[in-house]
C-alpha cells in the first residue's frame, strides 16, 4: 500500500489521527483486560475496512465530496478492493498465536460479507420497514460488532466473551445507523436519503404514517432540493411523530446495551460505558435544541 498514494493520502485526508471507530478494537482490548498494544493489528485492519466501505458508499450515494469524482470510479473501487486486502494482510502478517488469529481472521471475513451485502441491499433502495430492518442489521451493525470481537479476542478474551461484545457491538452499531438517520434527516442542503428515496426511518414514518400532515410530506419530498420545502418537511418529520419513534427505538437499544454490560463480567467496563455516551450525549443535546423531552431510558447514564 506504501506504493499506492491515493491510499496514503485518504489517512491524511482523515487528519492523521485515528477516529472513534477505528478505536473500537482497542476499547475492547481494554475492557477484557488486554493492553492497548495487543489491538494495534485490528485497529489497522478495521481503518482499512472503513476506508474501503466509504469510497464504496460514496459512490453508490453520488457524494459530490467522494475521491471518485477526482479518480473516477474504476479506480476508486480498484482502491476500495486494495484496501479491503490489506485488512486481512494486516492481521496475517501479525505476531498472534494461530487459533486467535483464525478467529480474528473470521471475525473479519464476517464483517466484510456483511457490510456488502448490506450495501447491495442499501443500493436497491427496497421500500418498507420490514426491509429497513433488514439492511440496518445488515449495513452497519457487522462492523461495529466485528471491531468489538476482534478487539475482545486480542485481548485475550474467550471465545464466548468475545462473541457478547460482538453482540454490543450489533447493538452499538444499529444505535450509530439511527442517529446517522437523524442526523441525514435534517442536514441542510437535503442529504442523499432525500433526494436518491433512501430508506431512512423517519422520512419512512412520515411518509407511510397515518397522519394528518401525510400527504402534504409526500407532496413535499421530491421536491427537497428548494431549501424552504426541505424546511417545512422537516417541520413535519418533528410534529407526525416520526423523531419519537426514531428515538423510541435509539433507546430501546441503550437501554438493552446497559443491561447486557451489566451482566458481561469485563475486566474494565468502562470504555464500553464510555463509547455508549459518546454515542448518546450528541443527541441529549440535540433533542434539547428542538424543544423534545430526553426520554428516561437515556437521560440516564450508567
Amino acid at each position: 500500500m506504501a506504493a499506492w498514494p491515493e491510499a496514503a493520502n485518504l489517512f491524511v485526508a482523515e487528519g492523521g489521527q485515528p477516529r472513534l471507530d477505528w478505536q473500537l478494537p482497542v476499547l475492547a482490548c481494554r475492557a477484557v483486560g488486554g493492553d492497548e498494544s495487543q489491538a494495534l493489528p485490528a485497529v489497522g485492519a478495521i481503518a482499512c475496512a472503513k476506508l474501503s466501505c466509504m469510497l464504496v458508499d460514496d459512490i453508490l450515494d453520488d457524494d459530490p465530496r467522494g475521491v471518485f469524482r477526482s479518480i473516477g470510479a474504476g479506480r476508486t473501487a480498484n482502491l476500495a478492493l486494495g484496501l479491503l486486502a490489506a485488512a486481512f494482510a494486516l492481521i496475517d502478517r501479525s505476531p498472534i498465536d494461530s487459533d486467535r488469529k483464525a478467529a480474528v481472521m473470521a471475525s473479519l471475513s464476517t464483517m466484510a460479507l456483511g457490510g456488502a451485502a448490506g450495501q447491495e441491499m442499501d443500493a436497491q433502495n427496497l421500500e418498507g420497514e420490514e426491509n429497513y430492518w433488514k439492511v440496518m442489521s445488515a449495513k452497519g451493525a457487522p462492523f461495529y460488532a466485528a471491531s468489538l470481537e476482534m478487539g475482545a479476542l486480542l485481548g485475550g478474551a474467550d471465545r464466548s466473551l468475545a462473541r457478547r461484545l460482538y453482540d454490543l457491538g450489533t447493538l452499538f452499531g444499529e444505535m450509530v445507523q439511527l442517529y446517522d438517520d437523524l442526523e441525514d434527516a435534517f442536514a441542510v442542503p437535503a442529504s442523499p436519503d432525500w433526494l436518491q428515496g433512501r430508506n431512512n426511518l423517519l422520512i419512512l414514518y412520515a411518509s407511510a404514517a397515518d397522519h394528518p400532515q401525510r400527504e402534504r410530506f409526500l407532496h413535499l419530498r421530491p421536491r427537497v432540493s428548494e431549501e424552504s420545502n426541505l424546511h417545512e418537511a422537516q417541520d413535519i418529520l418533528v410534529k407526525c411523530g416520526a423523531v419519537s419513534y426514531c428515538i423510541y427505538h435509539l433507546a430501546q437499544r441503550y437501554q438493552t446495551c446497559k443491561d447486557l454490560l451489566r451482566r458481561l463480567e469485563l475486566a474494565d467496563p468502562s470504555p464500553m460505558r464510555e463509547l455508549l455516551e459518546v454515542q448518546v450525549a450528541p443527541l441529549r443535546e440535540w433533542l434539547h435544541t428542538i424543544g423534545m423531552e430526553v426520554p428516561y431510558e437515556l437521560a440516564e447514564s450508567f
